[in-house]
């Protein structure tokens, strides 16, 4: 198979679009148009996944954490980062990262593989974004009810209409249209030297930001227009579906300090650091793979008896106020089932490519 279409498979459920503005995910090295037949999944492409890489004849590696952040001056070899994209290039493999863009999807993404780990049900999003979707109006003549039925289920096949778990979502206005030819216009589109009136559909859906000109490209090549009547309408309402973390309901509440022992099993984690139990049974549970602290005033909001995360600092912990556990398992252990994730994701292409889990522990903190 070709690069690109694996990656666009990874693409349909994170969309590089979703990324954090700091991040760096798709493709770090190598090309689209590679022939790949084996592909190595892990955490962290750190030397030594790149030599395993090679060992096991694999043309790309895909990594949660893009092994490069910010633009490299210099390719000498002087730190790790520098030589894993020197040994990757020489070998050629290829290295692409997903990272906050799979942080930040609801169905499939990094926190739903936690929550499903701790058993919670009812999980949404934690913090949802804002101002990714816009309302797409398209007006069609409606002399025609097969036209406006060809453009809306054209507006369907491209993407609008999705509205959480509901697709082919529209709503549609009956209404008289006007317009004044122009000397140079068709003369089957309306008498010349005269206002002209149309019976016409209003098509009002939602697209995502990213995918707006895209389907207006591709609604042109079926509407029956000469110039597409249409409005683009920036919304500022959430996303219920894309943001940072996760929250839900264990299946039933637990002594606080029995789950946190559960969370040291389920988490496969060698520390639990935690604040003061402020609860003896807890059932909300807030979670957010890698360092999360940012989300600790969503999980308040929300009334979380518990937030899981990684990577806190001391005086960090003091902000849970006696008013929610915080409860560290490490930034390693709390996104190290992504892998598994990726596996997941990759499960349709299994027969075409070989798709391999890392065997190296990429976690550079030990526990004694």
């Amino acid at each position: 198979m070709k690069l690109r279409e694996i990656t666009s498979i990874l693409e349909k459920v994170a969309p590089l679009s979703y990324q954090e503005s700091y991040d760096n995910s798709g493709l770090i090295t190598g090309s689209n148009n590679t022939e790949v037949s084996n592909v190595l999944l892990c955490l962290d492409c750190i030397e030594s996944v790149v030599d395993e890489a090679i060992e096991k004849g694999c043309e790309l590696i895909i990594a949660h954490h893009p092994i490069v952040f910010s633009g490299l001056k210099k390719l000498n070899g002087k730190n790790y980062i520098e030589r894993v994209i020197i040994k990757a290039i020489k070998n050629d493999i290829a290295i692409y990262a997903c990272h906050t863009n799979l942080d930040n999807v609801l169905k499939n993404g990094v926190n739903q593989k936690i929550a499903q780990k701790l058993g919670l049900k009812n999980s949404r999003i934690l913090a949802p974004k804002y101002n990714l979707m816009s309302k797409l109006v398209v007006y069609c003549t409606s002399e025609n009810p097969e036209i406006v039925e060809k453009v809306r289920d054209n507006l369907f096949a491209n993407g609008a209409g999705h509205i959480s778990d509901y697709s082919n979502c529209s709503f549609n206005t009956e209404g008289k249209g006007s317009y004044f030819p122009g000397e140079s216009t068709n003369p089957a589109f309306g008498e010349k030297g005269k206002t002209n009136f149309m019976e016409e559909t209003k098509i009002e859906v939602i697209v995502m930001n990213q995918d707006a000109s895209r389907i207006v490209a591709e609604v042109n090549k079926v509407h029956p227009y000469e110039e597409v009547a249409y409005e683009i309408i920036p919304m500022s309402n959430p996303n219920q579906h894309i943001g940072s973390g996760m929250i839900g309901e264990l299946e039933s509440e637990m002594d606080a300090k029995e789950f946190l022992v559960f969370l040291k099993k389920e988490m496969k984690t060698e520390c639990v650091r935690y604040t003061s139990i402020q609860k003896d049974k807890v059932s909300k549970i807030a979670v957010c793979g890698g360092s999360g602290s940012f989300l600790l005033e969503a999980a308040k909001g929300q009334k979380a008896d518990v937030f899981i995360t990684g990577d806190y600092k001391y005086h960090q912990f003091f902000d849970a106020e006696n008013k929610i556990m915080i409860a560290d398992i490490g930034h390693y252990e709390s996104e190290q089932f992504t892998i598994d994730l990726f596996e997941e994701i990759l499960e349709p292409i299994s027969g075409k490519v070989k798709v391999l889990k890392t065997t190296t522990i990429t976690n550079p903190v030990n526990y004694l």
